[in-house]
């Protein structure tokens, strides 16, 4: 309310390139500061961006200034409005730059909408490649194992072209695309798509329309993985199950236990945890359509621990005996 907008008509250009001033030279001090401390190229200029405009805090310096005379009303009010309009310009640069790296990543990136798959016999397709499809991917490619791979995102077609992946540009929810990848002659594919939904829109058109392919899927957590249970897919990885489990038989080992002990303790927990896997996926099928992502997980996270705690005690004793 103390900002008086009639100053802007009056004085447009003083005030224009006072806000271009206060942008510019805090952002190359912010800049400086993130390069000093070792931020990449593109953390450096979102950050400056980010903080370059005047903060609210201006406001109450501003009229502690006047109220001791430091400032006086008609510097005060130009302030006011040069503070108002730098803070306004933060979403219009931030655009303008989201627009600048599209640009840059992209400058030399067309997108094959329409390119041809090249038949050479391609025994898996997998879809994403993503850092949890690269390592999919990896292992493969040292098995020598054809692969075809199918990307959505152009700048990481790119990038991976760069070092030797045979990668297409195309959206495997899409039937017609699946087809020219070769699925209906393929073994099996691999689906490694970040969007659970995306996940499962694949495998179903995967199953409806070929029936004899394979399918192996990621499955962020437990909830995906009671999905693809009920898809009748057995053949899913949980990353973060599989991580955990991991760091907690290092943590076992750390703590003084044989790593051969650790490695049965570990297999022994990835075998109960499948049962009851498989055990609570009826009461998934029947919570999904009511409940949401995060609700439905902790429900049935509760009914895992619930069942952990009435269990014999003789489950976790035995890892030395089976």
């Amino acid at each position: 309310m103390a900002v008086d907008l009639g100053l802007l008509i009056e004085f447009p250009l003083e005030i224009l390139s006072a806000v271009v001033a206060l942008i510019g030279v805090k952002a190359a001090i912010i800049y400086g500061l993130v390069r000093v401390f070792g931020g990449t190229e593109r953390v450096r200029s979102q950050v400056a961006i980010l903080l370059s405009q005047g903060g609210e805090f201006a406001f109450v310096l501003f009229t502690a200034a006047r109220g001791e005379g430091i400032l006086d009303p008609d510097l005060n009010a130009f302030l006011l409005v040069v503070v108002s309009i730098s803070m306004m310009t933060t979403p219009l640069l931030l655009m303008l730059q989201s627009k600048w790296f599209a640009k840059t990543i992209n400058a030399n990136v067309t997108e094959p909408l329409n390119e041809q798959f090249e038949d050479d016999g391609g025994r898996v397709i997998i879809t994403g490649f993503g850092r949890f499809g690269q390592v999919v991917g990896r292992l493969l490619f040292a098995n020598k194992i054809k692969v075809t791979i199918l990307e959505r995102d152009a700048s990481q077609i790119a990038f991976l072209r760069k070092f030797g992946y045979k990668v297409y540009y195309g959206d495997a929810t899409q039937l017609e695309l699946l087809r020219a990848a070769g699925a209906a002659s393929a073994e099996a594919i691999v689906v490694c798509a970040d969007s659970p939904e995306e996940v499962m829109e694949i495998v179903s058109l995967c199953q409806l329309h070929f029936p004899n392919l394979k399918i192996l899927a990621r499955a962020r957590s437990r909830v995906e993985a009671n999905e693809l249970l009920g898809h009748n897919v057995e053949g899913f990885s949980r990353e973060t199950f599989m991580s955990a489990l991991d760091l907690g038989k290092q943590a076992l080992i750390a703590l003084g236990m044989h790593p051969y002990k650790a490695k049965r303790a570990e297999a022994f927990f990835r075998k109960l945890d499948e049962m009851r896997l498989h055990e609570l996926q009826p009461h998934h099928s029947e919570d999904v359509l009511a409940a949401s992502r995060t609700k439905e997980a902790r429900l049935e996270l509760e009914e895992l621990f619930d069942l952990e705690m009435k269990g014999d005690t003789e489950r976790h004793q035995s890892w030395n005996r089976e």
